[in-house]
This record gives C-alpha cells, sequence and structure tokens, in this order.
C-alpha cells in the first residue's frame, strides 16, 4: 500500500507555513460566516428586539397604571374598608382577634434579637398575640441563645413560643407549614411573618389588621421593605433602587389592578383560612412566598399592598451572599412558571384577563424575559454585530428603548439618580447569573432547589467600630475570581477594541464601560466598604 503523507491527507487550501495560519482561519471563518453565523445572529437580533419590546410594553403599563393611581388618588383606604381599632370597654381585649407572628429563623446570631424585640413591642393587647419563633438552627450555641431570649420575653409577660424541628425539611416553608400545625394556632385569625432581620414599627397590627376585618375577601396585606443598610457600600445601594422599583411600581401596580401580587415572603399579613384553603405551605420550589400567593389568587382571594406601611431589613453586603440570594430569587418563579402554568391556563374561578396578566405579565415577561433579554441583548447579541456588521440593530432597539427602559426604573429611588449609570452596568452584569439561574428553574437542572440562607449582620451596621470589628473575612484571591464573568469581560473588551478600530456603531463607549463592570464583579472587588454618599 501506498505510504500516506501530510500532504495528501490534508486538503490543498490548507496546506501552508505557520504564517498562513491566521489567513487560513479567515477563509474558514468567510466559509461559515455567510450561511451559519449571519443567520442565526439575525434570527437572534429579531427574537432579542421581541423581548426588548416585551419588556418596553409592560414597564409603560406599569407606569400608567401607577400615574392613574396617583392622579385618581386611589388610596388603599378609598379601594377598601378601612376602620381604626377601637377599645371596647365591654369586650376589653376581646374585640381584638386573635394575631400569630411567625419568625423563621437559621443561624441568626446578629439579628434574632432585633425580629424578637420587634415582634414582642407590637401594639396588641397581650393576650390576643402569639409570637412563634420557629427555629432551624443548626449551631447549638445559637439556638441555646435564641432560646434564652425568648425566655426573657416571656417572663415580661409576652406569648412567645420557642419552636425546634428535628430536621430543616422544606426550610422555611416547612418551619412555617410546621408552625400552623399547633392546637394554639387553631384559635388565631391572622398570621404576620417575619424575616429574622425585619423590624416592624409598633403600630404595624393596628395599621394592616382592619384591612382583613373589614374586608372578607382580602387574604393577604404586604407592606413595603426599606433599608436600615442601603448606604454602606454600592452594592447595597444598587440594590435598593431594584427593590424601590419592585416595590414602588410592580406591587403597587399588581395591587392596583388586580388585587394580585407576589408575597414577599415577609413583612406581610395573612387570613389563616385562605392559607388553609390554597393547600398550605409548599415546598416544591425555593419561593414557597410566591407559590401560596398565586395558588390563593387562583381560588379567589384578593391582596393588598400598603406602600405607606414601612418595615425595616436588611440588604446583602457581600457579592457572594448577593448571588446567593439571585439565584433563588431568579430561579425559583422560573420552576414555579414550569409547574403551574397548565394550572393557572384551566383556572375557571378567575377571569381569563387575570389568568393572561398572571401568565404574561407576572411570570414571563417580569421573571423569565427581563433577565434573558437583559443579558443575551446587551452583552451577547450588541457586541457580536459589531464583529459582524452585516447584521445591524435598529437605534430604536439599541438606544432608544433601553433609554426609556432605564428611565422607567429610575422612578424607584429618585435619591440614587445620579448612580443611573453605575446601576445599568451593575444589572446587565447580574442577568448573567440571574438568566442561568431561569434556564435552570425552567428545566429543572441541578441548583433548582438551592437554598442558601442570606447573610446578615444586624446590629453591626449600626456604629463605625462595630461595623469595622465585623469586616468580611479576608479570603483567597483564586476564591474571589468568577471566571464565567472574567470571560464575559474579555469578549466585551475584544468587541469594543474592534469597534473602535473599525466599527461604525460607536458601541466602544459601552463596550468598555461594560466589560470594566463585568472584570470588577469578576474580580470579586464588589461590596467593600464605602463612605456615605
Amino acid at each position: 500500500m501506498e505510504k500516506l503523507t501530510s500532504t495528501t491527507m490534508i486538503p490543498e487550501a490548507f496546506q501552508g507555513t505557520r504564517d498562513d495560519i491566521a489567513q487560513q482561519m479567515g477563509m474558514v471563518w468567510e466559509q461559515v460566516k455567510a450561511p451559519l453565523v449571519i443567520p442565526l445572529l439575525k434570527v437572534a437580533v429579531v427574537l432579542s428586539l421581541i423581548m426588548s419590546l416585551m419588556l418596553f410594553i409592560e414597564r409603560l403599563y406599569m407606569a400608567i397604571i401607577i400615574l392613574f393611581v396617583k392622579l385618581l388618588r386611589k388610596t388603599p383606604q378609598k379601594r377598601f374598608k378601612w376602620l381604626p381599632m377601637q377599645d371596647d370597654v365591654e369586650l376589653g381585649s376581646s374585640a381584638y382577634p386573635m394575631v400569630l407572628i411567625q419568625i423563621p429563623m437559621f443561624n441568626e446570631k446578629e439579628v434574632y434579637k432585633l425580629s424578637i424585640g420587634a415582634a414582642c413591642g407590637l401594639s396588641w393587647p397581650s393576650d390576643r398575640l402569639v409570637i412563634q419563633v420557629l427555629d432551624d438552627s443548626t449551631d447549638p450555641v445559637i439556638k441555646e441563645m435564641v432560646e434564652r431570649e425568648c425566655e426573657r420575653w416571656a417572663s415580661k409577660g409576652v406569648n412567645v413560643r420557642y419552636t425546634i424541628r428535628d430536621n430543616r425539611k422544606g426550610y422555611k416553608a416547612g418551619a412555617l407549614r410546621e408552625g400552623l400545625k399547633h392546637s394554639y394556632v387553631k384559635q388565631c385569625d391572622y398570621v404576620a411573618i417575619f424575616d429574622a432581620d425585619f423590624q416592624p414599627e409598633p403600630d404595624f397590627l393596628r395599621r394592616s389588621i382592619p384591612f382583613l376585618i373589614h374586608n372578607p375577601e382580602l387574604a393577604l396585606v404586604q407592606a413595603r421593605w426599606i433599608f436600615v443598610n442601603s448606604a454602606e457600600c454600592l452594592l447595597t445601594r444598587m440594590q435598593e433602587m431594584s427593590l424601590d422599583y419592585h416595590f414602588t411600581v410592580e406591587q403597587e401596580a399588581g395591587s392596583s389592578a388586580f388585587s394580585f401580587f407576589g408575597f414577599n415572603g415577609t413583612a406581610g399579613v395573612w387570613r389563616i383560612s385562605a392559607i388553609n384553603e390554597a393547600g398550605g405551605w409548599k415546598d416544591r420550589t425555593t419561593v414557597e412566598d410566591m407559590d401560596l400567593a398565586v395558588r390563593a389568587s387562583l381560588r379567589g382571594w384578593k391582596f393588598l399592598y400598603l406602600g405607606d406601611l414601612q418595615v425595616r431589613s436588611e440588604l446583602p453586603s457581600t457579592l457572594k451572599a448577593f448571588r446567593f440570594q439571585q439565584h433563588r430569587w431568579s430561579c425559583g418563579p422560573a420552576n414555579l412558571f414550569r409547574k403551574m402554568v397548565m394550572e393557572i391556563a384551566r383556572n375557571k374561578k378567575v377571569s381569563i384577563r387575570k389568568r393572561f396578566y398572571v401568565i404574561y405579565n407576572f411570570f414571563l415577561v417580569r421573571k423569565i424575559v427581563g433577565h434573558v433579554v437583559t443579558f443575551v441583548l446587551y452583552c451577547v447579541v450588541m457586541p457580536a454585530t459589531v464583529l459582524i456588521p452585516e447584521v445591524e440593530i435598529p437605534k430604536w432597539g439599541s438606544v432608544y428603548i433601553p433609554s426609556l427602559v432605564t428611565l422607567l426604573n429610575a422612578v424607584g429611588t429618585p435619591r440614587s439618580f445620579h448612580l443611573l449609570m453605575y446601576w445599568v452596568l451593575f444589572e446587565n452584569v447580574m442577568s448573567l447569573h440571574r438568566t442561568k439561574a431561569s434556564f435552570i428553574g425552567l428545566l429543572e437542572a441541578g441548583r433548582v432547589n438551592e437554598w442558601v440562607v442570606t447573610e446578615k449582620l444586624g446590629d453591626s451596621l449600626k456604629t463605625t467600630t462595630a461595623a469595622k470589628t465585623v469586616r468580611k473575612p479576608r479570603i483567597s484571591f483564586s476564591n474571589r475570581l468568577h471566571l464565567t464573568e472574567l470571560c464575559i469581560g474579555a469578549y466585551l473588551f475584544m468587541c469594543g477594541c474592534f469597534d473602535f478600530a473599525y466599527g461604525k456603531n460607536r458601541y466602544y463607549i459601552y463596550l468598555f464601560l461594560q466589560s470594566i463592570a463585568f472584570s470588577i464583579v469578576g474580580f470579586g472587588y464588589v461590596g467593600t466598604f464605602v463612605p456615605n454618599s
């Protein structure tokens, strides 16, 4: 047999010296680009623009609702009956309904005193209030500390019940579900839920419970979160901007237009009969709060958001804690959508309009499309059009709509308007993490049920001296690296350089800034303390 040589095995077009490698790769690229890459990129552009329009219309729709609410002064007191709680000489404290307070916690060393103390300080007859501390802590020292705190308040006449379980099955949902099984709960009409870092004001129940008493169709009254550490660092300021928009616009719009929104899992009061009718707490996803809200809504129950009823809480101030939280908040809704979409569509107890709102507006656009389009369009497709100039994105899709969506998002926190550019860059970086989590939820992949309790610092935030003592421990450089963010940053930098040298769209300014943002997060330089602005 004739001996084969390397010359006969390699096509003539690909022969040459090492100096020709770049030219050969260029030839391969040109052969692949026209029939494959350009059509795929055009499809990606069209899909991204469709999703961008969906998001813009949704933002505009909610803004119009909020505008009408403000102009028509549709306050909660005008939409639902509300009368202040009155003391009755004859009935005494029995004029007040029995209320259960649930405080779920897990190794909450820094904040357990704050939440328990705030709950015990609520202005409500002591014999009509039961405070249930649901402690799933695995640290025996912390368990003992929490139990002693409960005993201290019990010695003052407060009805505090310290409750533990043998296991953490179902995490928070499991703890809340087990808490409702106790015999004394049967006497209670309503349950208020506060996470371990939440501190309600003394008049919280007096302002929220009357809505439930006088409006039997209401199942939930949700308060607004405010943040004790929003000025701690740039990371917490960015979170404040996003969450303020969520409460100011999304929750208010849902409450005003459909009497529906997602329960935030804390700082809310439920009618216990509504929880039971909806099937109770379920732990099938990491968003047990949203799961219960959707099921209760499908039973015909209404919800009310009170924007002027505010509860203090804490934002995660480390990137690690924030990433875990965002994974849960992005993966959970997508997974719940997968599990409930057909149940919602087939439901006959609520109107088609409301079912469409829940499926399309609440789930699809806000919980999935919003994450995906932010990452795909602005961090993948737009930079790719720089390398492939045959594909263009119209100005309305690359400039006008993004600018309008950004301005609509800025209404939630006017005091942080000067940080808008940083917020956009940071949200684009986090969209990578949220998009990944959304697909994990939709596909029910590996980390779909991952539950990591968000780290809290509590009292240590109050003074500068204390803050110094609890600064995050130093970790090795390798542990701070996030390779995916660094790779995306390098990709954007390469596209920016190409656009600067050969491009015509002048995207390079944005691409360089976004590349820097990805690199900062990739190297873990986020969440450090900065002076208050």
